[in-house]
């Protein structure tokens, strides 16, 4: 349990009103950290995120290497956090384009992973695959390149869920 409260350390004021939080029991029984003065509860929940699987009509992978916290200058697939207004479908399209410069189509959904995060504790990631439709391949965003790789000579891969979604389709055992 002693873990369980560490993870709401850095959780003291609430967003509303800026009241400091108590952490307490909720009516379902599990401690959280409410406002006392207002009400809201803070809800901890794991972060959703897209990843995009890219293999060409010669059977490479594109991967791209990271720019940025966490795993900086790693090897990943094309992948972000799902925003608020976007559905995880839209999110894969668009951090393709963003961090490759090519447009794509979802082909099929590959699965769903949920795994650490050193940033948010907890992330639930789906995998899609993808064909490319357009555009041209380009590092951008957060990548500071952008490669098809063959499957021979892959890098290693820095998230356990692209490891995962690449399984899936039996890309990598």
């Amino acid at each position: 349990m002693d873990d369980f409260k560490q993870m709401y350390d850095e959780v003291n004021n609430c967003i509303r009103c800026g009241t400091r939080l108590i952490l307490k029991e909720d009516r379902e029984h599990k401690e959280r950290p409410h406002c006392p003065n207002c009400g809201w509860i803070y809800y901890k929940n794991p972060i959703p995120a897209s990843a995009c699987v890219v293999i060409n009509n010669k059977n490479e992978l594109l991967l791209v290497k990271r720019k940025l916290a966490p795993h900086a200058g790693e090897w990943a697939l094309p992948s972000g956090y799902i925003e608020l207004w976007q559905s995880p479908e839209e999110c894969a399209v668009a951090e393709l384009e963003e961090e490759t410069g090519l447009v794509g189509e979802i082909v099929s959904f590959i699965d769903f992973y949920t795994g650490y995060s050193p940033i948010y504790l907890r992330t639930l990631s789906f995998g899609f695959l993808m064909k490319e439709v357009g555009g041209i391949l380009q590092a951008g965003d957060d990548a500071l390149e952008a490669v098809f790789y063959n499957q021979e000579e892959l890098p290693d891969i820095c998230f356990w869920s692209h490891q995962h979604f690449l399984r899936k389709i039996n890309y990598i055992k």
